[in-house]
């Protein structure tokens, strides 16, 4: 029994810390994005290049990891339709998510760029109802209203509000929603797991070499420091083994709620880390309007999903043959 309780309660620590370590580091990565982009602190003002760093780095660590230490195994089952239909798509939404969301760091504050976030399921519903993935009801519209609200709220409390980086910023939001859609149709009814790591690199390299590279080559006041930049990618790396622990050791619940967690760090902190970053009561309330219904919003994803999957459950079962007592007897 003692055993038991030991086991438990270690399981349990280890648990939280992983959770711990999760928003410890995609809070630190958001923030050290920003230092990185600011022209007052390393001044390396290229978000598609930054971004293709990180692409290019998991990239090369996850070769080595599954074709040389063979550590993690690749999916199997990997066709070219397979590819070109489903990890190409999800992997160029990914790329447009990454850049846009980086390049708002440019021009808005932290805190207002993860306010913005929060109308992430506006647009994953709106996209989900056009594709027939969503179902329109009252309550649901509620919810919708409600963090449209709360973000409407929290954009008008913004003192600097920088009209080009709401637009980098939604379009950001967008790609997202575009993945989580093309997440649902193309990967999960097929029962696959896909790792589009190195298409993201691919899809990110087109624009910065027409994009980026020609003002990186006339320009010459940006600055290059391998080791920041390399720690960079270590700890963008590291972010996404902690998003995998995760999800492994808990539930689709807890990121979810942790999620919420780390964006609220991530807005009480970046007014005491950046100068561009003055928070108002009418920022914190349109946030925690929006939050709340974000919330509701989670509440009810996993509601549906947690049906979906009794329902299934009892559809396999009831599908199994029963073995007569003559048969068994026999």
């Amino acid at each position: 029994m003692a055993d038991r309780v030991r086991r438990v309660m270690s399981e349990g620590v280890l648990t939280y810390a992983y959770i711990l370590l999760y928003i410890s580091l995609s809070s630190g990565q958001i923030f050290f994005n920003k230092w990185v982009l600011s022209s007052k602190e390393i001044n390396f003002p290229y978000p598609l290049a930054l971004t293709l760093l990180h692409m290019v780095f998991s990239s090369v660590l996850c070769f080595v990891l599954t074709k040389v230490l063979k550590i993690m195994k690749v999916e199997e089952g990997m066709t070219l339709d397979i590819y070109i239909s489903s990890v190409i798509p999800i992997g160029a939404m990914f790329a447009m998510t990454l850049w846009l969301g980086n390049t708002a760091y440019l021009y808005i504050s932290v805190s207002f760029a993860q306010m913005l976030k929060a109308i992430m399921p506006v647009a994953v519903f709106i996209l989900g109802v056009a594709a027939g993935l969503e179902m329109m009801s009252c309550r649901m519209l509620l919810i919708m209203s409600v963090i449209s609200f709360g973000v409407l709220v929290a954009s008008y409390g913004e003192i600097n509000i920088n009209w080009v980086g709401v637009i980098y910023q939604m379009g950001g939001v967008v790609g997202e929603a575009l993945r989580l859609i093309f997440m649902e149709i193309l990967v999960k009814r097929k029962g696959l797991k896909l790792n589009p790591v190195s298409v993201i690199a691919l899809c990110l390299l087109v624009p910065w070499i027409f994009l980026e590279k020609p003002k990186m080559d006339e320009q010459l006041t940006w600055t290059f420091h391998p080791l920041v930049l390399t720690l960079n990618c270590i700890c963008t790396f590291a972010l996404n083994l902690s998003v995998f622990l995760v999800i492994s050791h808990t539930s689709a619940l807890t990121i979810r709620v942790a999620g919420v967690v780390k964006d609220w760090v991530v807005v009480l902190l970046s007014a005491l880390l950046f100068a561009d970053t003055k928070l108002t009561l009418i920022n914190l309330c349109g946030y925690a309007i929006a939050i709340a219904g974000v919330a509701a919003y989670n509440s009810h994803k996993l509601k549906k999903e947690a049906t979906r999957v009794s329902s299934d459950e009892s559809q396999a079962t009831s599908s199994i043959p029963l073995v007569s007592s003559s048969t068994s007897n026999a």
